[in-house]
Formats: C-alpha cells, sequence, structure tokens
C-alpha cells in the first residue's frame, strides 16, 4: 500500500470539507502536504494558516515548485475532479501513487475503534456530536467530520488521552459508495432516502449500498439504524434501533420546546433518563441525538456525561446555525440540499416560531437532483410563506437542457415566489425585511451570508 518512504502527500481538491480534514490530520502528524483547488475558500485559507501549501491554478508548472516525484509523495483524489484535470493527468502519466480519498479515511479507520455515520441526511450532525460527547468524556476520541463543528471551529479532533483502544468517528459519505472502504465497530444509518441517482441509477441500489456499508461491521460490531427504515427486513447484521416516534430499543419520547430548547426523555434499553437537553435546534436534531446517544451510551459514556455534552453542543456549521437571533428577527443558514432536509428545518422553524412569517432563499444543487426531485422539492419548500429561487449550483455537472429553477417555481405552492439573482436577492431582503428568514443550499449561497448578516444589522439599528 502506501511506502513508508513517502513523506509528502498531494491533495487534488484540497478544499472539500472530507478532503481537508484527512489534510490537516497528514500535517500534523508531521508530514508534508501541499494541494491544489479550483477556488480560495475561507476553510483553504485556514489551511494555508496551519502551513499547508496551496494554489489554485490547474498547471502542473505548480507542482514542480514543490520537489516532488513518484518516490517520495503520493496523491490523495477526490471524486469531485474531473477526469480532463491537468494536474491528475499528469500525476498519472508520472506513475505516483493515487488514492481516493475513501480509500485513506479506509487505512485509517482499520488502525482504530471506528464508529461510521451514514445517511443521505444527518450524518454530520450525528457524527459531531457523537465526537463532541466522546471529547467531554472520559474516553475521548479523534474524528474526521464532514462539517465545521461550533464548539471546536474545525472538522478534525485528534485524542489527547493515551488509550489501549482509542476510538474514531467518521462520517460515512454514501457518495461513490466511498464507505464501503471503512471497517467500523460501530455504525449507523439515519436515513436512506433516494439521492445521487446520478450515480445509483434507481433507489433501490442506493438502499443496496447501505445494505452493503452494513456488512463492512468487524467482528463484534453492531449496527444502530433508524427504525423507520425498510432495510431493516434485510439486515444480516447485529443491530440496535431508534427512533423519536415510536418506541424502539433507543427512543425519545416526552419532546417539548421550552425558551427555544429542546427537552426530551431518553428510553435506553428501558431504563429512562429524563429531561435531557439538546443545545442544538430543530426536532430532526432531536432524531440525530438519539442515535448519538446510542452509541455513545454502548461506549461506556456516563449519563452523566451525556447529559451535560448534549446540553453544550453547538451544532455544526451552515447547519440549523442562527446568523441573527434576536425579538424581531430571526437569521437561520443551512446546508439543507436534499427534500427531506428542507423539509425537516423549515417544519422546525414554523414550530418553533408559530405564526410568524417564514421566508426562505434556496439555491437547488445539481441540475440532476433538481430534475429527479422537482416534485418533492416543490412540497418541501412550499411549506414556507415566501420563497426565493437562486439558479442551480452546477458543482461536477454540465447543465442538462430544460432543467433550471424555473422547473421547481413553477411548483412551488406559497403565495410569495420568486426567481433571482444573488444580488436581486440582497435588494430584496434589504426592503422586505424578514421576520424569519433561512437561507438553505450546499452551493455557494454561503458566500452571501455575512453580507446579508450586515442587512439584517443595518436593519435593526434603523
Amino acid at each position: 500500500m502506501i511506502s513508508h518512504i513517502k513523506y509528502k502527500i498531494y491533495f487534488l481538491g484540497i478544499g472539500g470539507i472530507g478532503m481537508s480534514a484527512i489534510a490537516r490530520y497528514f500535517n500534523h502528524i508531521g508530514l508534508k502536504v501541499y494541494g491544489y483547488d479550483k477556488t480560495e475558500t475561507d476553510l483553504t485559507k485556514k489551511l494555508q494558516s496551519e502551513g499547508i501549501q496551496i494554489h489554485y491554478d490547474d498547471n502542473y508548472k505548480q507542482i514542480l515548485k514543490y520537489n516532488i516525484d513518484n518516490t517520495n509523495c503520493f496523491v490523495v483524489l477526490t471524486p469531485a475532479i474531473p477526469k480532463e484535470n491537468m494536474e491528475l493527468a499528469w500525476f498519472i502519466k508520472n506513475n505516483f501513487e493515487i488514492f481516493k480519498r475513501s480509500e485513506i479515511l479506509g487505512l485509517l479507520s482499520k488502525q482504530q475503534k471506528s464508529i461510521a455515520v451514514a445517511g443521505t441526511h444527518g450524518k454530520t450532525t450525528t457524527s459531531t456530536l457523537i465526537a463532541h460527547i466522546l471529547k467531554q468524556s472520559r474516553l475521548d476520541c479523534s474524528a474526521f467530520l464532514g462539517g465545521i463543528s461550533t464548539n471546536y471551529n474545525t472538522n478534525l479532533l485528534l485524542n489527547e488521552r493515551k488509550s489501549k483502544d482509542p476510538l474514531m468517528v467518521v462520517e460515512a459519505d454514501e457518495f461513490d459508495r466511498s464507505f464501503l472502504t471503512l471497517s467500523p465497530y460501530l455504525s449507523i444509518i439515519t436515513s436512506t432516502d433516494a439521492d445521487h441517482l446520478d450515480i445509483y441509477g434507481k433507489h433501490k441500489e442506493l438502499k443496496k449500498s447501505f445494505l452493503d456499508f452494513s456488512n463492512c461491521l468487524v467482528s463484534g460490531g453492531t449496527l444502530i439504524v433508524k427504525k423507520e427504515l425498510d432495510i431493516l427486513k434485510k439486515l444480516k447484521v447485529s443491530y440496535i434501533t431508534y427512533s423519536i416516534n415510536e418506541k424502539a430499543d433507543v427512543y425519545a419520547f416526552n419532546i417539548i420546546i421550552k425558551n427555544g430548547e429542546y427537552i426530551f426523555d431518553l428510553n435506553y434499553k428501558n431504563k429512562i433518563y429524563k429531561k435531557l437537553k439538546l443545545g442544538m435546534p430543530g426536532l430532526h436534531n432531536v432524531e440525530n441525538a438519539v442515535a448519538a446517544s446510542a452509541a455513545c451510551l454502548m461506549l461506556g459514556v456516563s449519563i452523566t456525561e451525556l447529559r451535560k455534552s448534549l446540553k453544550s453542543f453547538l451544532g455544526v456549521k451552515r447547519r440549523f446555525e442562527y446568523i441573527v437571533k434576536n425579538k424581531n428577527q430571526i437569521f437561520i443558514d443551512d446546508y439543507a440540499h436534499h427534500p427531506e432536509e428542507l423539509k425537516a428545518i423549515i417544519s422546525s422553524v414554523k414550530n418553533m416560531y408559530k405564526g410568524r412569517k417564514i421566508t426562505v432563499a434556496f439555491q437547488p444543487h445539481l441540475f440532476s437532483r433538481t430534475r429527479d426531485f422537482a416534485k418533492e422539492f416543490a412540497v418541501s419548500l412550499s411549506l414556507a410563506d415566501e420563497v426565493f429561487l437562486l439558479d442551480i449550483y452546477p458543482a461536477r455537472e454540465l447543465p442538462i437542457k430544460g432543467v433550471t429553477s424555473k422547473i421547481l417555481y413553477d411548483k412551488i405552492k406559497s403565495k410569495s415566489k420568486s426567481l433571482c439573482s444573488k444580488e436581486e436577492l440582497l435588494n430584496r431582503i434589504k426592503f422586505n425585511k424578514p421576520e424569519i428568514f433561512l437561507t438553505l443550499g450546499a452551493g455557494d449561497i454561503d458566500m452571501l451570508v455575512d453580507p446579508l448578516k450586515k442587512i439584517f444589522l443595518a436593519n435593526k439599528s434603523k
């Protein structure tokens, strides 16, 4: 596999949330880390401040200045890098060892007792919460996260205590079947809704990949799975179920909202723990917290440690993140880009702020996803009182004829809806002054958060 004499690593697509966590890890253990990404972002700037050299021009001549060759360096590749990338072609031509990000994560997961969290949504919050609980307990852990933890302001956590049996938390990505490289001791499946049909073709193929993932458990391992999922009937591994809707091996009940805080009772294998408080809002996050609690209690976290950690959890950047929160205005930013995710956050906000007008700005992500789930997107977005639709963010795709944000616009039933550019959105918000406002999407809509925040704060001062 990776030769020990190779002490340099080059990351193609280093700015990705999963890639950057691995880059940080290798940088931390003393290897020389370099990388390319198409766009400079706050995250890549942070990596550079940590000593990692990055450039943004797809040109193999940029690589030469790092004094690397196939005897001292290997390459880590993200699936987002197109095949026509010139640097990738140069590495192939010069016989470099090239590994997918998932292969590297798979190797790392074999070295420690791993907790892998999978699901078409919910995995980032759940894995980050598990990591937070373990860090705050006597157990500790390392973690490779799919988002920036608000508590720690990073996507990489390192185990700070010496242990004979160190724990590692990883987000298990179903895209491109990446999670099948992992070897977890505990695994969690939060959801198997249809997604990535550009990769899988049919929903049943996606579900099959989750079944394959469940079989990646090491001997003696356990799967924690949402009880409502229909893959339960086909599981061939040891598992326990969790839920917030019905009785399961682990479930929440008596869920209430008090002063914007979610409080619930937890039944863990017929033991009742009362009035647990979750520091992050959203009913769907209570569900994530039940899965995380089940994992941590199984690993030996005490109920006292669990209770304290749930309350102190601040969430993940761009997951139900409050940007502005005062008596008259609420501005929340979220990564939601799937119909079920949109439904979950809009429904939670409506429940928390009953009777108040909900305005949503949504940037669709991928032409194929917009085409495949146009009806479902429209149903979820119609839960809002007012909807602003931005253009589709293409990510790795080329445009598909006839697929634009208008196909969602035509189906949305909200009384007020608009197609607009980013500049138009800023102007509309400046004059509309929404009381409850959400920016949703996985593209670059987050670039609007700071200018929108300034508009909200300026409106408040008037």
